[in-house]
């Protein structure tokens, strides 16, 4: 203890000494302080590094701190000196004999062993997560806000490549282990020869450069590939042990991967919601933890802590913005309200007018493309990649467009982020939408119905339709990608070298690209909705997009370093994870709804895929179901019977019951809370103004109570 008396002034170091070792056998966290006096302006701790599982045991001899109802606090937690904490942390690490047993003292070195096992195993799995430092990096010199961007490509990129194992597993290593193997159909009905033609293999030679189209457009030798849903077969595969249905397989894993993508989803939402409610609350609770604890000590660097000073500055704009704009807009009188509401509503038309004329334009490049799918060469490269252009252009122009209307709404700014972020994301779900029309109202023949007499589809068209919907996917999700890169190439660094080295009005007319967190993000949402609309028809699309993701993330970063300033106006910090989340839920649901009517209303292909044989995709299930044994068919009938349905909604709507019951217990308790602590904040500066006029009447010089 000698070096360290040399950091402490003596009355700290008796006090710590005292407290130590004024009972050499009596546990030390039971030790009562040996000055009052001297320790009133610290806190109290508990000295004894174990946990505090042994408290029930001494009740009878606990402290004063203990007596108070309160629960001990970490060393980290209260507010001391460092070379006291320093000296407090020395004496919980000696090995002397602070407790009365060794059953005690093989319980505390126990949970000292199991403590600093599970540290060192954080540490180590710290070592193998995705991006570690890049992210550490980003958050230091653009703040949390920009990183959660990166956080959320990342929790995307992991999520892909999951669900690539998943498909992995059962699908495709299935489709190449039993693809040579001698099996039978599943079912073998006796079918039109004209409507099982499908031969997209390439006759004679190929001019090299066709390879090339034919990576970017999935047709020719990537067409009747693992990579699409008309390669797989429909057989059943095994003996009279064991069996392997693809079909079947091919079904259940997609309905899985669905199910696995809302599990990930959800339970991120959660720990979202649970950030965003702890945070939320009234305008005083928001300013005092803008103003006292809003600083992230991660910044690294001038430069970072500028940012993060613009970032606090910007927040305390928008709020008095607000204010000002909510006090404007109560001082209106009835006549000027009336023509503000009517700009309104005037200019939302307008937007709905240019999101309409969007999907139009697409809906015409869709036919226009599926009409000459037949040319060759770089001109039917051009044709294949229409509808992907139209939807880019659309995505970019009419957000701009949509912008400038917002200055005329004059919404408040938190009210005119979330207005625009509603208005691409609709926009980007419904052009994705109007695609998919387009091409099965051309499937089913919704112009011409004698094109899907013979076959119940046009199969002079799209002889394997899946394999067609499955290219447009993979279309988009290529061409997205291509678009990055290029406008990185091409139009930012280009934009950063004329701002940096050019001065004139032009130039700060222009000024740096600033980026953009909800625009970003809607990027990523757009492209993981591609995905899960096209993973039924292609099967390997999940891992084409980690591949994608991952070349986004280095671009998006070496743009954030090199070309980008951070936006000034941005979500809220504390919902914008949640905000985004909620709108990859809507993605998802739309990919849901898309899977359900494929899966239950188009007659697959006759020619290809796992069910051609069937009229609709989940006809293989009550086939599948004919082949189980009598035992399995018992257990799922009782499965689905009233006798087990029954009870388990019955059980399921008390545990519900039960959670919503402690959801709303909880939120109860937060809202006491937050009121108790507004008021408690309103008594003392109640009470402050009850001093000071005191001290004015006595006339005694008065102190800095706040």
């Amino acid at each position: 203890m000698d070096p360290q008396r040399q950091e402490l002034s003596d009355n700290e170091y008796a006090e710590v000494r005292d407290r130590a070792y004024a009972n050499g056998r009596q546990s030390l966290r039971l030790r009562r302080p040996s000055s009052r006096g001297s320790s009133r302006n610290y806190p109290h701790f508990n000295w004894n590094p174990a946990a505090t599982e042994d408290d029930d045991e001494d009740d009878d001899e606990v402290d004063g701190y203990a007596e108070s109802d309160q629960e001990p606090r970490e060393l980290r937690t209260i507010p001391l000196p460092m070379a006291l904490k320093r000296a407090v942390r020395q004496v919980q690490e000696m090995q002397v004999p602070v407790v009365s047993s060794r059953m005690s003292s093989w319980k505390q070195k126990k949970r000292k062993t199991i403590k600093k096992m599970k540290s060192n195993a954080r540490e180590f799995l710290n070592l193998f997560m995705l991006w570690r430092k890049s992210l550490q990096q980003i958050g230091g010199n653009f703040g949390g806000g920009v990183q959660s961007y990166f956080l959320f490509l990342r929790f995307l990129v992991v999520l892909n490549f999951v669900s690539f194992l998943l498909i992995a597993a059962f699908v495709f290593i299935p489709g190449v282990v039993f693809g040579s193997v001698d099996s039978t159909p599943v079912v073998n009905d006796t079918l039109l020869e004209e409507c099982t033609i499908y031969d997209p293999n390439p006759q004679g030679l190929v001019v090299f450069y066709d390879y090339i189209l034919d990576f970017l457009s999935g047709t020719g030798f990537m067409e009747y590939s693992y990579l699409f849903y008309g390669y797989y077969s429909n057989t059943l595969v095994g003996d009279n042990n064991s069996s392997y249905n693809i079909p079947l397989a091919y079904l259940f894993t997609a309905v899985f991967y669905f199910a696995f993508c809302l599990i990930c989803i959800m339970a991120r939402m959660g720990g979202a919601a649970r950030v965003a409610v702890a945070t939320g609350g009234s305008a005083v609770g928001s300013y005092s933890m803008m103003v006292f604890t809003g600083w992230d000590y991660g910044c690294l660097g001038e430069r970072a802590t500028k940012l993060k000073q613009q970032n606090i500055h910007y927040q305390l704009q928008v709020d008095l913005e607000e204010q000002f704009r909510k006090r404007k807009s109560a001082a209106l009188t009835t006549f000027r309200k009336i023509i503000l509401y009517s700009l309104r509503i005037l200019m939302f038309f307008v937007a709905l007018a240019l999101i309409g004329a969007a999907c139009f334009g697409i809906f015409q490049a869709t036919v226009f493309s599926q009409a000459r799918s037949d040319q060759e060469g770089i001109l039917g490269l051009i044709f294949e990649y229409l509808p992907s252009i139209v939807i880019t252009a659309g995505n970019f122009l009419v957000p701009l467009l949509c912008d400038q209307i917002a200055l005329a709404e004059r919404y408040p700014p938190g009210t005119a982020v979330i207005m625009a972020l509603l208005r691409a994301v609709f926009l980007r779900l419904v052009s994705l939408g109007v695609l998919l029309y387009t091409l099965w109202s051309q499937i089913t023949c919704d112009v011409d119905a004698t094109k899907c007499a013979v076959c119940q589809y046009n199969h002079e068209e799209y002889p394997c339709w899946e394999t067609r919907v499955g290219q447009e996917m993979y279309k988009l999700t290529l061409f997205d990608l291509i678009v990055t890169v290029g406008v990185l190439g091409l139009v930012e660094f280009p934009r950063r070298m004329l701002v940096d080295n050019w001065s004139n009005k032009v130039a700060q007319w222009v000024g740096r690209q600033e980026f953009v967190l909800s625009a970003n993000v809607l990027g990523l949402v757009y492209g993981q909705t591609v995905v899960w609309i096209g993973a039924l028809f292609c099967p390997l699309l999940p891992v084409i997009n980690t591949a994608k993701f991952v070349i986004l993330f280095y671009c998006k970063k070496v743009t954030l370093f090199y070309n980008c300033r951070p936006a000034l106006k941005t979500f809220r910090s504390t919902t914008s994870t949640f905000v985004f989340l909620v709108v990859l839920l809507f993605g998802w649901a739309m990919a849901t709804l898309v899977m359900i009517y494929s899966v239950s209303k188009i007659r697959p292909s006759l020619g290809c895929g796992p069910f051609r044989f069937f009229p609709y995709m989940w006809a293989i299930v009550p086939t599948s179901f004919d082949r189980l044994s009598r035992v399995t068919k018992e257990f799922l009938f009782f499965v689905g019977s009233q006798a087990f349905s029954i009870p388990l909604f019955a059980l399921s709507c008390v545990v519900m019951g039960y959670f919503i019951a402690l959801a709303a217990v909880y939120g109860k308790s937060v809202t006491f809370l937050r009121a108790q602590l507004k008021q408690e904040g309103r008594d003392k500066q109640f009470l402050v103004k009850q001093i000071e006029n005191l001290s004015h009447q006595l006339q005694i010089p008065t102190r800095d109570f706040a």
